[in-house]
């Protein structure tokens, strides 16, 4: 035992050993191996396994890791599965283990971290492992018995020794490319006959949120008494807490006679949240201007607004 290891140098800051005893959390049993290369398996992924309460996989690069620049090394990793249904706080301390059978002698070749390292998974780091976990010509040597009948056994072992889930934060996610922009429109009867109470449109969805758009129809602060005030508002009860979006929207007044290119629009950028879950204008257009017959705004009593939501970026917290 000592000969084989004193011919194998371990990985860049890991340490070589041999165990007579398998693997405790998993086995990887690869035949005809050299087939991985000659059909371009660049890289295989084992099967789900459990440990410490947490799922893992181990993550193969039979030629080396062309990714990091590897050549003439097998790659070997430990993979977390399914963070996504953890929080993105969450991290775990582990030390690992990876195993080579040496088929030879019924024995295997252990690389570990030195000095029992602890690797911290996160939801930004799920994978560790070694670029350079056994040089390939070794690996072929069948004098070391890691590779013979074209094939070979691989392990695991995996400890968790402590957990924990960080302090807040949150995560801001832009949308590459955001979806055509949901419409929607209100048809208001008797507008001439609406006092100065806000008017609510029913609620509509864009994605997976929901809105609706809200209008004084004699105003609203500076804008009472002279302008028509409109707004857009989120549905805050169907917002995750804590979940502020960034959205792209228009509002417009429809006129109803002539050109569109007449209809009377807002166009703007805007966070909303629990801290902000209206936005619009105060001042949107004059009751002069709108009550006017000939602008063609408001047709039989009949007032028509439209709005247009595209949601650009989401931030959550974690």
């Amino acid at each position: 035992m000592t000969e084989v290891l004193s011919n194998i140098s371990p990985p860049p800051g890991a340490v070589a050993s041999i165990s007579d005893a398998s693997p405790v959390h998993y086995i990887v049993k690869i035949e005809l191996f050299s087939l991985l290369a000659k059909n371009s398996v660049e890289k295989y992924e084992s099967g789900v396994f459990e440990a410490g309460g947490y799922t893992w996989k181990l993550v193969l690069y039979p030629s080396g890791n062309k990714s990091r620049n590897v050549k003439d090394y097998i790659s070997l990793y430990l993979a977390k599965v399914d963070a996504s249904s953890l929080p993105l706080g969450w991290e775990v301390h582990v030390i690992f283990r990876l195993f080579l059978l040496d088929q030879n002698k019924d024995s295997y070749l252990v690389i570990q971290d030195a000095a029992g390292q602890e690797r911290r998974f996160h939801g930004l780091k799920l994978e560790w492992g070694f670029d350079q976990f056994i040089q390939l010509s070794t690996f072929n040597d069948s004098r070391y018995g890691f590779l013979l009948e074209d094939t070979c056994v691989l392990g695991a072992e995996v400890f968790v020794r402590r957990e924990r889930s960080r302090g807040k934060g949150e995560v801001l996610s832009m949308i590459k490319q955001p979806t055509a922009a949901f419409k929607h429109t209100w048809k208001i009867e008797n507008f001439l006959k609406l006092d100065e109470k806000r008017q609510e449109s029913q609620t509509f969805s864009s994605a997976s949120e929901k809105w609706k758009i809200l209008l004084y129809p004699k105003g609203k602060d500076f804008g009472m008494g002279t302008h028509l005030s409109l707004y857009l508002a989120v549905d805050l009860e169907t917002l995750p807490a804590g979940c502020r979006l960034y959205v792209d929207y228009t509002l417009r007044i429809v006129n109803q006679v002539k050109d569109r290119n007449l209809d009377l629009s807002g166009k703007a950028k805007q966070w909303f949240g629990a801290s902000r879950s209206e936005s619009g204008w105060t001042r949107y257009v004059s009751l002069d201007y709108i009550y006017q017959p000939n602008n063609a705004y408001v047709i039989k009593g009949i007032c028509i607004i439209e709005a247009e939501v595209n949601v650009l970026g989401i931030s959550s917290p974690f």
